[in-house]
Formats: C-alpha cells, structure tokens, sequence
C-alpha cells in the first residue's frame, strides 16, 4: 500500500505517477483481471453507497458524476458492480460497523474497493481497510485515478488535504461533474472541519479544521445548479455557523450573497451551526431567515441540557448560550423550525444533568429531535471516560423518545393555506413530498405538473411527521404576507410612495370634475331664472 505524499497541490493530477503504485502483496488467483495492458478505462460498472450526513452525501454525487463523466456506469445494485466505492461516517458506531460489513462481503466475493468518507480518513492504518484502495475527504476528484489505479489490481491511497500558500481549502473543487440522489436539490458543502475539539467526536479525526470555500465560488455554484433545474439549495459542512472565519467573511455574508442571485420558486435551506458561532450573528441569520426565499429552519445541537455535560463534551456553549438562540431566532423569525440533536448518557451524566436536558425538550417541544445513545469512538477522549450503565442510558434514551413521540407539533396549522415546494416521491407512492417555509414535509397528490413547483395547498390533517395538503388555486398565503413584511423598508418605500402618488393624483383629479360640473349645474339654474325673469 502506499500514500500520495504530494496531495497538497490543488490541481489534480491527470494519473497518480506510476512510482508511487505498487501491486498488491496478496497472492492474486489465475482468473483475476487481466494485465494491465488489457484495461480499458471507463468500461466498468461501479456501485456507490454514502452513508452518514449531507456533505457525506455531496461528496458520493461528485463522485459519482465524475466516474460517469469518464463512462462509468454507476449503479445502485451492489451485485452490479465490478467496483464498489463504500462513502463511509464516523459518527455513530452502528453506521461504521455496516461499512465494516460490506468491506467484508465485497473482499468474499473478490470484488475491488475504494473506500472514502471519514472512517479510513481518521484511521488510514485499520485492519479493516487492509489491501482497499483509500481515497481522502479532500481528495474526491482524483476519483477516477484511484477507481483505474484499483481495478488494475493496484492499491492506491490519497490521503492529503487541499492547500493554498500552506493555508487549508474547503476541498475539491465546487465545479465538478454530479450525479444527484434527487435531481431538484443541490448539495453545496461551504466548508470543511470545524473549529471544536468535542470529545465524543471522530469526525474532527477525519475533517480537520476548518476550511472554508470563497463566497464567490459558492454563489457561481449556485447560479450553475439553477440553470440545471436546481429548486432547492442545502448549504451544508460540520459547522455551517463557522463558516468564513478562516476567510476573513461570515455565514450571514454568504447567506445574503446567494439570496441575491435567486429567483422565484427556488429555496435555500441552512445546515447544522453550533450555537457558539451564530450568537453574535442572531440579528442578521434572523433577517435571512425571514427571506422569502429562505427556509425558516435552522439545525442548532444542544446535545445536552447540563452546562455540567456540556464542559464534560468541550462544546464552547451554556445552556444559556443555546437558550439565547433559540429565543431571539424564535421571535424574530416567524414560523421558525428549530432542530436539535441530544447524546443520552455521556459519561458523568447525572439524573440530574438528564433532568436539565429533558427541561430543554419540554420547554422547545423542538419539531425535529435526534435522540442518540451515547457510543464511545475509539481514539476520542469520552472514550476513556467512566461510562454511564449501559441499562440506564437506554432508560434515559426511552423516556425522552417517549416524550417526543407524545406531542404533535402540526396540529395549529390544520386549515392553513401553505405555499409549497414539491421535491419529492414520497414512500407510499401515491404522495409527493412538499416543504413549507418552515420545512415541515407536506405530502400533496402524486401529480406529475406539481414536480419542482411551488404550490398552494390547505393543510386537512396534520400527523407527527408530517402535514397532509389538499391543492388550492389563487390563494396568498400567511407565508406570503409574512414574506412581504420581511423585505426591508428601504426596498418597500418606493413602491408604496408610487401607489400613494397615484391614489392622490387621481383624488385631486375627481374633485376637479366635481367642480367643473357644479360650475356648469350653476350656470345652467342661472341661466333658466334670467328668462323666466325677463317673461314676466
């Protein structure tokens, strides 16, 4: 096996050079793939399979639109491919043991590998990656190398991270061929790493620091996605609300950015941010927020309630400091929809701390909550630290999902007229998945012509999970006048002076006419007395 030393350089190479691949040292069979004069690029078919987050997502559609940009089939059955690429994440245990499991089944069947994402990332040397090609989180555009490298019987590992002057990138390229889960929506990462040290966390192992892309190259991507038939934009990364510190900019400066160049019947959606980085941004993520062409929708983590927990965890944030965002964005931005994850049972944590977080819930009754028993990470320090009984972490875990499975947080909307974008196929088949401008998921009839568009609907029926919407026409929505409301008044006033000029032009222009026939009307009658006068 070896390692691209070199993988610093932001241009990619166009093959990696021949002294840096090496065969494999397994002992190969007779009727393995032939010399590698017989390979003829571009013939195979590969499987792709991404687990984990949306960045992780973005990065298997780069991947996947490079390959098929070279003639690559690439295909969802896995018995289909002549070359699996596993897009693995570190985040939970049970995700990495799956990735474990295919490793597994595709070295039984002789099948070669690439594996990419953030486990071999942060553990390049696993026993698990053994004799598979590797290729790095940053390194996703050298794809089409590392897949020839590997179906030539060579192993081929890029590892290395993207560098301007000795400064960190966001990654590859935004500019790269894709193949989208869902042909309406862009995944646009923003940046890579993050700024925290959290000790639960192994995905820091694998994305590093943080590295952020140019506001420009972000919004020329945008503008490239749009006219492809793109409606809806994710902004995605570890930590979105970090964005642009390494950069001299800010994630309020990109936001207004890129709703600048949007039309009508497009919707930007913000990713996760860590509540230390937005709070001294409230006002302004607020006013974005508020655009009519903004998700009022933002994904905030508490993880834990205690601030006990949350030193524990080194989160860099109080119970307070997320308090504190939850409170000002909830005012200022109407129909807000605040998402939240929670770790029952980290290590130290008291029924005490648990009580503090469960106040959090009952206090937010947060719509979308992501509920995750605490798993230690191998080479994370939480995973060296006196664990919570395993028996009282599924206790914990249980009664806080209880919880959130009693309230229904739609029920007020029932009789709404919404304005909705419709994105999706939804799992029954006889729906289609909408978005309000909260985000909460609309399920409106499977018609062909709503696909991609904005449409109005009443909402009959609300469900935990969802809203059911019955379509209606020429309807304006409170969406709407909430949408009408938001744009500054700088930008509102010269409307609003035309009208008032027009409406007081025309008032002076009736009285004008008034008085001219009172003139007549008087004439006339005066006219009719003299004659009668000179009669007599």
């Amino acid at each position: 096996d070896i390692e691209d030393l070199d993988v610093s350089a932001i241009n990619a190479q166009p093959r990696v050079p021949k002294s840096l691949v090496f065969p494999k040292r397994s002992v190969k069979s007779t009727d393995e793939v032939a010399s590698g004069d017989s390979f003829i690029p571009g013939t195979k078919t590969v499987y792709v399979r991404t687990w984990g987050c949306s960045h992780n997502n973005s990065d298997g559609e780069y991947m996947a639109g490079l390959l098929a940009a070279q003639g690559y089939k690439i295909t969802n059955d896995k018995d289909a491919g002549d070359l699996w690429i596993l897009n693995s994440c570190t985040v939970k245990t049970p995700s990495e043991d799956t990735f474990n499991n295919d490793i597994r089944e595709a070295s039984s069947r002789s099948i070669p590998v690439v594996l990419s994402g953030c486990v071999p990332q942060a553990s390049p040397r696993s026993t698990m990656t053994k004799g598979c090609s590797i290729i790095g989180t940053h390194q996703i555009d050298r794809v089409v190398e590392v897949v020839e490298e590997t179906l030539q019987g060579r192993v081929v590992r890029l590892l290395g991270q993207k560098k301007a002057n000795g400064k960190k990138l966001g990654g590859a390229s935004l500019d790269l061929p894709k193949i989208r889960k869902n042909p309406l929506i862009e995944i646009i990462p923003i940046n890579t790493g993050c700024l925290n040290q959290c000790t639960y966390c192994k995905t820091k192992h694998a994305r590093g620091d943080l590295g952020s892309y140019p506001v420009q190259e972000i919004v020329d991507r945008v503008r490239a996605v749009i006219a492809e038939g793109v409606v809806e934009i994710w902004l995605t990364s570890e930590d979105t609300g970090a964005y642009g510190r390494d950069i001299n900019t800010s994630i309020p400066e990109l936001l207004e950015a890129i709703l600048a160049v949007l039309p009508d019947g497009v919707m930007l959606r913000l990713g996760m941010t860590n509540p230390p980085y937005i709070l001294e941004h409230l006002e302004a993520i607020a006013k974005c927020l508020r655009h009519p062409r903004a998700y009022a929708f933002i994904h905030v983590p508490i993880q834990s309630g205690s601030d006990a927990v949350l030193y524990a965890m080194r989160r860099e944030y109080s119970r307070d400091d997320f308090m504190k965002v939850a409170d000002v964005l909830l005012a200022q931005v109407p129909g807000l929809t605040i998402a939240t994850d929670i770790i029952a049972g980290f290590p130290g944590e008291t029924e005490e701390d648990f009580e503090d977080t469960f106040d959090i819930v009952r206090k937010y009754q947060f719509p979308s909550l992501f509920i995750n028993q605490f798993f230690p990470r191998p080479g994370t320090p939480a995973a060296s630290m006196e664990r919570v009984p395993p028996k009282l972490v599924k206790q914990r875990t249980k009664r806080l999902s209880d919880y959130f499975r009693a309230y229904m947080p739609y029920t007020a909307q029932r009789g709404q007229i919404q304005r909705v974008l419709v994105t999706d196929t939804a799992s029954d088949g006889v729906h289609y998945v909408a978005h309000n401008k909260s985000f909460d998921q609309v399920l409106v009839p499977a018609d062909p012509d709503y696909m991609g568009k904005m449409i109005h609907v009443k909402i009959k029926s609300t469900g935990k999970f969802f809203l059911m919407g019955e379509v209606v026409a020429n309807q304006t929505t409170a969406m709407e006048v909430d949408a009408v409301k938001s744009i500054p008044v700088s930008k509102a006033i010269p409307r609003t002076t035309t009208l008032s000029n027009q409406a007081n032009s025309s008032s002076t222009f009736m009285s004008a006419l008034r008085f001219i026939l009172l003139v007549v009307l008087v004439g006339v009658a005066i006219e009719f007395v003299l004659s009668r006068y000179q009669q007599v």
